[in-house]
C-alpha cells in the first residue's frame, strides 16, 4: 500500500478532548502522552501543538470539562460540620467514578476553577465552626488526602477484583494462626467482605469532628 501523503486531517479541540478520554479509558492517565494522542487522533505530535500547548494544557481542558458537568448540589445550613461533612462527601461523590482525575489532582498543581466551590465550602464551613482561615486550609488539605486516598485505594482493589480469583490476602487471613493473632484469625473469613465495606461517611464524620474540636 503506498504511503500516505498530504496533509494530516483537520482536528479541533473538542476531537483531541474525546480522544483523550478514549485513552484513559483504556489505558489509564499514564498511559496519556502527546505521541499517543497524536496516533489516536490520526495526525502528528506537532499538528496537537497548534490546539494544546502541552499536556498540562490538556488536563487542564479535561479537568474543566469534567468540572463543568457536576451537579453541585445544595449543602446544609446551621451546624458548619454538617456543612462541612456534605460538601466532602459531594466531593468524593464527584470524583469517585473517575480515579484519574484524582491522581492528576494529588500533583498539586493542575485544577478547574470549576470545581473551586469545594475547597470554599468546606473552607467556610470549617471558619463557621470556629476555625482561623489558615487552620482552615490545614483542614481543608487533611480532609481532601482523606478522601482522594480512600478514591485511589478503592479504585485499585475495585482493579484487583475485577481480575477475579483468589486474593493473596484472603489466603493468607483464611489460614491464620489464632495463637497468634486470635483477632485476626477470628475476623479471618469476613476479613475481605468487611474490609470492602464503604466506611468514607463514618470516617469523614469523625475527622471533621476532630479537627473542629482539636486535640
Amino acid at each position: 500500500m503506498p504511503a500516505r501523503t498530504g496533509r494530516p486531517p483537520k482536528i479541533s479541540r473538542a476531537d483531541i478532548v474525546s480522544a483523550a478520554h478514549r485513552i484513559i479509558d483504556a489505558e489509564g492517565i499514564h498511559g496519556l502522552t502527546m505521541r499517543r494522542l497524536a496516533r489516536e487522533v490520526g495526525t502528528t505530535a506537532m499538528a496537537l501543538y497548534h490546539h494544546v500547548r502541552d499536556k498540562d494544557e490538556l488536563l487542564r481542558l479535561l479537568l474543566d470539562e469534567y468540572a463543568a458537568g457536576i451537579e453541585l448540589s445544595d449543602v446544609p445550613g446551621g451546624d458548619p460540620v454538617e456543612r462541612v461533612v456534605s460538601a466532602a462527601t459531594a466531593m468524593r461523590a464527584a470524583l469517585v467514578g473517575s480515579p484519574w482525575i484524582v491522581e492528576v489532582l494529588r500533583a498539586d498543581d493542575l485544577l478547574s476553577v470549576h470545581a473551586l466551590w469545594f475547597p470554599e465550602t468546606i473552607i467556610d464551613g470549617l471558619v463557621g465552626a470556629g476555625l482561623e482561615p489558615e487552620e482552615a486550609v490545614d483542614a481543608y488539605r487533611i480532609i481532601w488526602h482523606y478522601t482522594a486516598g480512600e478514591i485511589s485505594a478503592r479504585a485499585a482493589a475495585a482493579r484487583r477484583r475485577d481480575r477475579g480469583g483468589p486474593t493473596y490476602r484472603g489466603q493468607v487471613f483464611a489460614g491464620l494462626d489464632p495463637d497468634e493473632t486470635p483477632r485476626l484469625a477470628a475476623l479471618g473469613e469476613r476479613w475481605e467482605e468487611l474490609t470492602a465495606r464503604d466506611t468514607y461517611d463514618k470516617g469523614v464524620r469523625a475527622l471533621v469532628r476532630g479537627l473542629v474540636t482539636g486535640p
